[in-house]
């Protein structure tokens, strides 16, 4: 999947201590991540490239096409930068913190399912 510039893809994932979107915890040992979840787990080369380092707070923006032809921005907030061994372009965070990215009428063809596993964000730092 081509990353447009300034751009990353996000995918989504569950924590240790999570079934479904029940969340048990807010540490996940598979990840070293204790005390919170939300986060933005973000190769060493992007956190260069866009000017951030390990600990930064950004929100996360996805942008959507809106059936009259406009830019619909959704933003989930506050998000705390991990450095993480994740292909360069690509970002992951947990759900369900990540849902408000994701129009509800954006679901896959044929399960109907929000489509949450490839979801081009932008980064803007916190003021």
């Amino acid at each position: 999947m081509p990353v447009p510039a300034g751009r990353l893809i996000l995918q989504t994932m569950r924590s240790h201590d999570q079934y479904n979107t029940t969340i048990y915890g807010l540490d996940d040992r598979y990840r070293g991540v204790k005390g919170g979840r939300r986060v933005l787990f973000i190769s060493a080369q992007d956190l260069e490239s866009f000017g951030y380092a390990a600990g930064d707070r950004v929100d996360l923006i996805s942008e959507w096409t809106t059936a009259d032809g406009g830019v619909e921005e959704r933003r989930a907030e506050d998000f705390r930068l991990v450095p993480y061994p994740t292909p360069q372009g690509n970002v992951a965070a947990y759900y369900p913190e990540t849902n408000p990215l994701i129009p509800l009428d954006h679901v896959a063809r044929k399960s109907n399912t929000p489509v949450s596993k490839a979801v081009t964000i932008r980064l803007q730092r916190r003021g």
